[in-house]
């Protein structure tokens, strides 16, 4: 049997810039991306702790060390410039397989304050 678990997140981040006029995705600084193991239109669940939202999109490379955690298109109604949110990425394994998660915790500039896998 496959379970879909936990694979990374970017916790706490800050939203960037919201655009309502696009096709749809969230664009993430390449360098956040590459820290929590998430590929380019990969599906990832957004969790916004500013007023409780949770969706589902897929990701756009942003520009490596630019902080940009950008919402596009239907997401923009989810989340507004200056909401935190943490990106979940998850994976399809077999029940007997065990993965650690890893977990990419960013500063209010949406830079990398630290990783570390759970145990």
């Amino acid at each position: 049997m496959k379970l879909t678990i936990l694979k990374s997140k970017v916790h706490c981040a800050i939203v960037t810039k919201a655009s309502l006029d696009y096709e749809g995705s969230i664009e993430i600084d390449e360098t956040l991306m590459k820290a929590a193991g998430i590929i380019e239109y990969e599906k990832v669940l957004v969790a916004n702790f500013t007023n409780g939202n949770r969706y589902e999109t897929y990701v756009m490379k942003g520009m490596a060390d630019s902080g940009v955690i950008c919402v596009n298109g239907a997401g923009a109604r989810y989340s507004a410039v200056g909401d935190k949110v943490t990106i979940f990425a998850f994976a399809q394994v077999e029940e007997s397989e065990r993965i650690s998660p890893k977990i990419v915790l960013v500063d209010e500039r949406n830079r990398i304050k630290s990783i570390r896998s759970l145990q």
